[in-house]
């Protein structure tokens, strides 16, 4: 039987012959984890759609304030797991300990198999496609080599497939990108860390232009429509009774939903643009003063991204009007539910600026992804090693680099699979299942501070959750209603990602049976 004890943990870990983590980084590298890896390319696109779902002002920004709440609970309370267990693995290990090992390993799994190496995948592709701006040769068509197409295959309410597998210059320049970020990575921590602080600087301040943007370029007619006098345009479509079109799956059949429920079926977009801001948790072994800076990076880190996303809506209301024509032949006449691929970024900018305004937000965009895919790929590296180091991943995994002390050989086996996904073209479908998979994780883990606070009582907690138990609780019944209206509602986005996970629990008995035979043979 597998020992996935606290104390046999810490016994590896804590090994005098085995290099050991470096603590090279303080509050404000640990800070800029949590922002650089939150803020990638959702922010600039996703209110296009969540726009055309709600058709209400007042609501995308209710939708966004909600996922801010959200988001700051679940900072708060994963805060008290990160002081109390400051361990490399982060949500890995707070699962592993409050609801064993099946639940640890069944997030690690997910966050290889999708969560963490198709995020890298899907931002690093957009990463290439704004790279076209300037080099138009770069390109999702131009292909290099071009495998095949994949046919679209129904399944129920499901549309599986519909990809195309290949080697093309835009996949070429997210594989350049991640190879270049996991060598910097492999280096050592101060030097990962260095990459992330610049660019995540960078993009927190052209984040904060684009704010300003909406001062010095506000539009009369869009402020007029969207929120005309006394606010009164803004409210419309926001009532109580209000009822919300929603088509079921793909192609099913249209119903009517109140508020409440439409609210939750957008935040499909604001949450997948506001996730990975746990992955700082992932980094706990190499951070200084863990018990201080974790709870404080992941408190500062998310309430800073949140706030400039939501005045970032502000300003798209303020330079373009919501409804708009898809057929229309100008940025205005478009509006914000109907922006040029859904770049909404882009539209505002280049209303604001005529010509050069793509430019520009092509230029912030390649910032933030560049910056995003560095904090990505530098935590879940330390995920699968925590995994490795409890028997639950391939052994080499679980050992640190004498010369750089971190985990080259995890980094590099992320980046295979990594770039396969960039080849693959599923990446953006597999974000589309996981999204679900992801708040129910959440959910696991605030639920395992409470399991934690009745079975470890004597723990030493140098921070606690602000609110507990109430505000907890509150997340997990906001976590809990949206999980059960994208399970009515958005079937396409829940039961693959549900599938993908429970496809971890026979991986985990082999891997569990293959993990005690070796250890009995070492014995013998």
């Amino acid at each position: 039987m597998l020992d996935t004890s606290t104390s046999l943990q810490d016994d590896k870990q804590l090994s005098s012959t085995a290099p050991q983590f470096v603590q090279g980084m303080g509050l404000f590298s640990a800070t800029a984890i949590v922002m650089g890896s939150m803020i990638g390319s959702g922010i600039f696109i996703v209110s296009a759609e969540m726009s055309r779902g709600l058709g209400s002002p007042a609501l995308l920004i209710a939708a966004w304030l909600v996922t801010a709440v959200m988001t700051i609970i679940g900072a708060l309370s994963y805060g008290e797991l990160a002081a109390m267990m400051p361990k490399a693995g982060g949500q890995y290990v707070y699962l592993r300990e409050a609801l064993g090992p099946l639940w640890g390993f069944l997030y690690g799994w997910t966050l290889f198999l999708v969560i963490q190496t198709g995020t890298v995948a899907a931002v690093g592709v957009a990463f290439g496609k704004f790279l076209g701006v300037f080099f138009p040769s770069v390109s999702g068509s131009n292909w290099i080599w071009h495998i095949g197409h994949v046919p679209a295959w129904h399944v129920g309410p499901m549309v599986l497939g519909n990809m195309d597998i290949g080697l093309n210059t835009a996949n070429l320049a997210a594989i350049v990108v991640i190879t270049l970020l996991t060598a910097l990575n492999s280096l050592g921590v101060k030097m990962g860390s260095a990459v992330q602080n610049v660019f995540t600087s960078a993009k927190v301040l052209a984040l904060a232009a684009v704010v300003l943007v909406g001062v010095v370029a506000k539009n009369s007619v869009a402020i007029a429509a969207n929120f005309g006098a006394g606010w009164h345009n803004f409210w419309a479509g926001a009532g109580w009774g209000t009822l919300h079109a929603v088509q079921v799956g793909v192609g099913g059949p249209t119903v009517y939903v109140g508020l409440l429920t439409m609210v939750a079926v957008v935040q499909v977009g604001s949450l997948f643009s506001s996730d990975s801001w746990n992955n700082v948790t992932f980094t706990a072994g190499e951070i200084r003063d863990p018990k201080r800076n974790l709870p404080l990076s992941l408190v500062i880190g998310t309430g800073v991204v949140l706030l400039l996303y939501v005045l970032c809506n502000f300003v798209y209301l303020s330079v373009l009007p919501m409804a708009g024509d898809p057929a229309a032949a100008t940025i205005a006449g478009r509006g914000i539910q109907f922006a040029s691929e859904d770049r909404v970024a882009t539209a505002v900018m280049e209303q604001a600026f005529a010509g050069s305004g793509a430019k520009l937000m092509a230029a912030v965009i390649l910032i933030s992804t560049f910056g995003c895919v560095n904090g990505l790929l530098m935590a879940g590296a330390r995920v699968y090693y925590a995994m490795s180091r409890d028997g639950l991943f391939f052994k080499s995994v679980g050992k640190l680099s004498e010369r750089s002390k971190t985990p080259v050989n995890s980094l590099w086996v992320q980046w295979v699979w990594t770039c396969l996904l960039c080849l693959s073209g599923s990446y953006g479908q597999l974000l589309d299942y996981v999204i679900f998979a992801v708040l129910v994780f959440y959910i696991l883990t605030i639920t395992g501070l409470f399991v934690l606070r009745r079975s470890r009582p004597e723990a030493v907690r140098p921070y606690k959750a602000l609110g507990y138990p109430v505000l907890p609780a509150l997340y997990i019944v906001m976590a809990l209603w949206i999980c059960a209206v994208l399970l009515r509602y958005k079937p396409q986005y829940t039961w693959p990602g549900l599938m993908i996970v429970l496809l971890g629990i026979p991986v985990y008995l082999v891997w569990t049976r293959m993990s005690g035979a070796r250890q009995e043979s070492e014995q013998v």
